[in-house]
């Protein structure tokens, strides 16, 4: 994401002009705009016109409008963003209040106006502005007959292919049906890491699977790239690593992110950071459940008592309408940030913040044990009975 301008008055009023460069900053902009903010960006538009003998045709015109935003609809596969609204700002195409449909996308410059810009989102165009924070992990994860091509950016686990292929099973004797559809597998496989995954930037490509099948697969990728020269596969071999997983399907991706050599390997991804800081807070949950506290009430008072270390959140709470719960988060983060403890913003399309919308959304790690919570919500549970 480039920043081209930065206008914020004392009170945090003011606007913002950026430009997405990747299909991640549509992710970023998404966070970024909320109902009620104004957005102005060029557009397409149909416009009628009537000639001088009465007859009416249409022209498409692009033009630049002002909308106060009403509704937003993000897809995450495609990376595609339109944000409706009506018109809040005079255009000689069209009227002040009609309703429009902007697509935002890559490489287009907009504008984005709010009457309060909090911390959480000026972090975000901190974040999405910084060259350091790109997909920088790709991972394979495969059992035999399916296996999904993953990019693992900051911000999101984003499928780019799935390949499925029907494997007969051995029979005995002849094993030959079912090594040629394992072989037409791993081909399709190889085919689409070639294709989807861009070894410039990406330093690790992590290869998960039950069993043997990614060993297997490894095997083949690396002795069909020397016999073909393959120079691409072959000078990026010291980047694959293999880990185990329990299946091929997306989910199993958090256990290979879970692994020890892969935390190692990926120590400084904000990706493997949000795997581990979940990791420790289902331990705490397990070990020492009053050092643990998850849901908004218990993770507030933790706080008042100033026992919070680190807090985990996702960043689907920040996109709440309402105005009033948005801006308790916001405060719970602030105040965390404050007492010197450590914020862990969870991106909704990453698998271990799909898993701590499970949780609430929120939770946290306590410096010190708070059993008197526990015990209050006995109690009050004990009066209701």
């Amino acid at each position: 994401m480039k920043l081209v301008r930065k206008d914020l008055e004392k009170d945090n009023a003011g606007q913002v002009t950026l430009i997405p460069e990747e299909p991640e900053d549509m992710w970023h902009t998404y966070n970024l705009l909320q109902v009620g903010d104004s957005l102005r960006a060029s557009t397409i538009r149909k416009v009628q016109t009537e000639s001088v003998t009465g007859s009416v045709g249409s022209n498409r015109i692009r033009t630049t409008l002002t909308l106060s935003v009403e509704a937003i609809d993000f897809d995450s596969q495609a990376c595609q963003l339109r944000v409706k609204g009506t018109n809040i700002q005079e255009n000689e195409y069209v009227k002040m209040g009609a309703y429009h449909t902007i697509e935002l996308e890559p490489n287009r410059q907009f504008t984005l106006a709010k009457k309060q810009w909090d911390s959480v989102v000026l972090e975000r165009i901190e974040q999405a502005c910084d060259p350091a924070w790109s997909a920088d992990v790709a991972a394979v994860v495969m059992q035999e007959g399916l296996a999904h091509v993953c990019l693992v950016t900051p911000s999101m686990t984003l499928t780019r292919a799935k390949v499925e292929v029907n494997i007969p099973r051995k029979r005995k004797g002849n094993c030959s049906q079912h090594d040629r559809a394992l072989e037409r597998f791993y081909e399709q496989v190889v085919q689409a890491i070639q294709r989807h995954i861009n070894f410039e930037v990406v330093k690790c490509v992590l290869v998960a699977s039950p069993g043997f099948v990614r060993e297997q697969f490894c095997d083949y990728m690396f002795q069909q790239a020397v016999k073909t020269d393959n120079k691409l596969l072959l000078e990026n071999r010291s980047k694959f690593l293999q880990v185990h997983s329990s299946s091929g399907h997306k989910y199993a991706l958090k256990e290979a992110l879970c692994d020890p050599a892969v935390t190692s390997r990926l120590s400084d991804t904000k990706a493997a950071g949000e795997v581990k800081a979940l990791d420790d807070f289902y331990k705490m949950l397990q070990h020492e459940p009053d050092r643990a506290f998850y849901g908004l009430k218990h993770v507030e008072k933790a706080n008042e008592a100033m026992a919070i270390d680190t807090l985990l959140i996702s960043d689907e709470l920040f996109r709440h309408q309402d105005v009033a719960t948005r801006a308790r988060y916001v405060k719970l983060v602030d105040s965390v940030r404050e007492n010197m403890g450590t914020v862990r913003i969870f991106s909704s399309l990453h698998v271990s913040g799909e898993q701590l919308g499970q949780l609430t959304g929120v939770a946290a790690i306590l410096r010190f044990p708070v059993a008197e919570l526990s015990d209050q919500e006995d109690e009050s549970s004990s009066e209701e009975d």
